[in-house]
């Protein structure tokens, strides 16, 4: 049983919608509608276009057609209704009790809030007066996947033998050897992972563990969030959800397989882009955990559902992504930001040759990436365009080749079905041109995803090797040097599917994406404080320092000495 107020307050304000205050519950409802309404329009006036069409060529008002007009426009409206109704007043928060005892820590499980202990016990009693002591310098000797340590709330854990069966990945465990991953390691793993599997990798204390102020401050918003309840999910936010991404998909289908002018067929296959765009979202969601909280669980509807209806690999995009979160904008580690031959997005990328820790191969600048990369600024948007066939290709990679992977028969099966039912969309349009239209417009439209996607990253600071080094490096300042947030109003959040709180979702991965503004109203006062710059800027500045970025690493790479790249500049 969760409160709001005390008792006497919520009395009056169940009294108060007795009363049946109309006008109160239209205001209510007029945000999430206003949301929606921008895309129900197009769609209405493409079905009255049609009908005009229709009645000028002496059409059957009982058509065919007709009747798929009428079905196309109560569908909308019909999700559009759900939307409304499914607006309630969010999930009241939890008012846990204060945390005094420092033996106990808050952490979550399942999305459930519980205070435990903060060191796990060893799995013997004798095991606690038979701990060593380690300076960090002997644990970050070994950073090895032959001798492996980490620290984790001050105790040191060798976890050599378990590198390669950790289910995020061996990568992950690899870049955070010898450090201390107190933060990471939390905001990546449930309650029960420190009750259950961290006891049999325990070996000893760290005898100089620092704790600084900020990174105290940073870990108290932590347990602030988890105290109020804030890492549960709301299911009714997916409910609505949901709901619009039925009306999305109902609608493209509606458009291009009911409607027969190039005109609709060409808002099919935009709006089947949005589809696209914004179950992103909810991959993302899935992929981080962070709707049921359950690993399996999340994953497998990822793995079936995700895959069958977006066409990417969710094992590959862990992967990838468990790895970029770890090691933001690391030259040599980050895949996200590894894009030779074609993009840089520093000249620190091709300065000298590197070793991918990623793709375990060597990058370097060539005379045909010294041309690409040196015109990456005008090819940017174009490619964005064309982004999501790579992700096809980085998928199908992943499911043939033999690395490890959770549901990988699964993942064949749900990506082969995505191919066969998007190609016979495609090829369903009455000429070869139509089918190509088609195809061009869905992918161009969800590459406002990949937009969304690199802005939060491409114009920060990069580095080359590791970081979790000391003060400067730590956890929260690398997350804040290397991710900037876009400045978005609350009613245009579901444009950015969470994407615009990313500082907020690198420093608490976990946490569901209808909190992370709630989030940010206590990070952003705690940078200030701190003096750590919150890097926010609109969603259009964020494209212009993008674009510089990019501009400034070409002009680098057109200075690099091939003579192909000192052609005229332009742009």
């Amino acid at each position: 049983k969760e409160h709001c107020g005390n008792s006497k307050q919520g009395t009056a304000q169940l009294g108060s919608s007795r009363t049946g205050d109309v006008g109160e519950v239209c205001m209510r409802l007029l945000p999430i509608a206003s949301q929606r309404l921008w895309l129900l329009l197009p769609c209405v006036l493409v079905c009255l276009a049609e009908t005009a069409l229709a009645r000028s060529a002496g059409a059957d008002s009982d058509s065919g057609k007709a009747g798929g007009i009428r079905w196309g426009v109560m569908s909308a409206s019909a999700a559009l209704l759900a939307q409304m109704l499914l607006d309630r007043q969010s999930r009241c928060e939890q008012d846990g009790a204060a945390n005094t005892d420092e033996a106990l820590t808050w952490r979550e499980d399942e999305g459930l809030s519980k205070l435990v202990p903060l060191h796990p016990s060893p799995r013997s009693a004798e095991g606690q007066s038979k701990l060593a002591s380690y300076t960090m310098a002997q644990v970050a000797a070994r950073n090895t996947s032959s001798e492996l340590w980490v620290a984790i709330d001050g105790y040191v854990y060798d976890l050599t033998r378990f590198v390669l069966k950790h289910p995020g990945g061996a990568l992950p465990i690899m870049n955070m050897a010898g450090k201390d991953c107190t933060d990471v390691f939390a905001n990546y793993h449930p309650a029960r992972v420190y009750k259950t599997m961290l006891p049999a990798y325990l070996i000893g204390q760290v005898s100089d563990y620092q704790l600084y102020p900020h990174v105290a401050e940073f870990r108290a918003i932590r347990q602030e969030l988890l105290r109020r309840g804030l890492f549960e999910t709301d299911l009714r936010f997916y409910a609505k959800l949901g709901a619009f991404l039925a009306f999305l998909f109902c609608t493209a289908l509606w458009l291009t397989l009911s409607c027969s002018s190039t005109v609709a067929h060409a808002a099919g296959a935009a709006v089947m882009g949005i589809f696209w765009q914004q179950l992103a979202g909810v991959g993302h969601d899935l992929g981080h955990s962070g709707v049921s909280h359950r690993f399996k669980l999340d994953h497998l509807v990822g793995s079936t559902v995700g895959n069958a209806l977006m066409g990417i690999s969710t094992g590959w995009w862990k992967q990838n992504h468990n790895t970029h979160h770890v090691v933001c904008n690391s030259v040599e580690n980050d895949p996200d930001i590894q894009h030779m031959p074609i993009l840089a997005v520093s000249n620190r990328v091709f300065e000298r040759p590197y070793w991918s820790s990623y793709y375990s191969k060597w990058v370097q600048l060539d005379a045909a990436s010294k041309f690409l990369v040196g015109h990456q600024h005008i090819l940017f948007y174009p490619l964005m365009m064309v982004a999501r066939f790579n992700l096809y290709a980085q998928s199908w990679i992943m499911v043939l080749s033999k690395q490890q992977m959770h549901y990988r028969k699964t993942e064949a099966a749900a990506l082969t079905l995505y191919a066969a039912w998007v190609l016979a969309l495609a090829l369903s349009l009455p000429t070869w041109g139509q089918t190509a239209m088609w195809l061009l417009v869905s992918h161009a439209t969800a590459g406002l995803l990949h937009v969304q996607i690199v802005i939060s990253h491409w114009a920060m600071e990069t580095y080359h090797g590791h970081a979790y080094n000391d003060e400067t490096d730590e956890w929260f300042i690398t997350q804040l040097k290397t991710t900037m947030n876009v400045a978005t109003p609350p009613l245009l959040d579901w444009v950015h599917i969470g994407l615009q709180f990313q500082i907020e979702h690198h420093l608490f991965p976990r946490l569901p994406r209808h909190n992370l503004r709630k989030a940010r109203e206590l990070v952003r006062p705690l940078c200030a404080k701190h003096g750590i710059h919150y890097h926010e800027p609109s969603f259009w500045q964020a494209n212009v320092e993008t674009l510089r970025a990019l501009r400034s690493a070409a002009f680098a790479a057109r200075e690099s000495g091939h003579p192909i790249c000192r052609m005229v500049r332009v742009f």
